[in-house]
């Protein structure tokens, strides 16, 4: 079997080395980590089975995705939550666990037929759902690619679409309860993300690091105070 796999977030990355280490002399497996070592001449000299792709951000070329088996793993029980910010939305929505939906990328977006679909508890910071997420894919979800040829089935259901957050939808305001003002910190605390913030006259409050006292009353956090400009 040959495979692509690629991803831009250190966690998958670190997991994709360990993968071409693990399966050296079995299966041929190439990383990707740049959009412009991603080209659909790398791609048809290579001529890969499948090019899977956890967490990458870039927009694929259309002579990739159309002549070659695309498989995006996307953080919702699809067709529900299909779009952006897939872990922001379902956290601000009070969502516990999820799966993740291996599925094929097809012109609509997050509408390919699925491959396959795993559990995954959203507890804990985003960087650790993240790495969760990545241990269930790298672990669980690519050694099946690499077992079998897969055959997607259709979605089925009536389709949610999340909006892509921006850096302003994670203002921390003063009509928030407790817990949503922790959710609102562990869900943004991740490499890339920016983080939760309140502003405080000329400063920008950035929290990290939340945790969440037994009784559900306070929230400890990290906080660092910027100036407005800089932030």
């Amino acid at each position: 079997m040959k495979i692509i796999v690629a991803t831009i977030k250190s966690w998958n990355i670190e997991r994709a080395r360990a993968l071409q280490e693990k399966y050296a002399g079995v299966h041929e497996i190439v990383v990707y980590t740049k959009k412009e070592e991603f080209t659909p001449e790398a791609v048809s000299e290579f001529a890969p089975d499948y090019i899977l792709m956890p967490h990458w951000s870039y927009i694929l070329s259309d002579e990739i995705t159309k002549n070659w088996n695309c498989v995006v793993f996307h953080m919702t029980d699809l067709p529900y939550g299909r779009g952006g910010s897939p872990l922001q939305n379902l956290i601000v929505r009070g969502h516990k666990e999820t799966m993740i939906s291996a599925i094929k990328v097809t012109e609509k977006l997050d509408g390919g037929p699925v491959y396959m679909k795993k559990p995954l508890s959203l507890a804990g910071s985003a960087q650790e759902i993240f790495v969760r997420c990545s241990d269930i894919i790298f672990n669980e979800m690519i050694p099946i690619f690499l077992e079998k040829c897969l055959e997607p089935v259709e979605q089925k259901g009536e389709p949610v679409v999340f909006k892509r957050r921006t850096e302003k939808d994670g203002e921390i305001t003063s009509d928030m309860k407790i817990e949503k003002i922790y959710d609102y910190i562990r869900m943004l605390d991740a490499e890339g993300y920016p983080r939760a913030f309140m502003d405080f006259g000329e400063y920008r409050l950035c929290f990290e690091n939340a945790s969440l006292s037994e009784n559900g009353e306070s929230v400890e956090a990290r906080v660092v105070f910027r100036k407005r400009s800089e932030s």
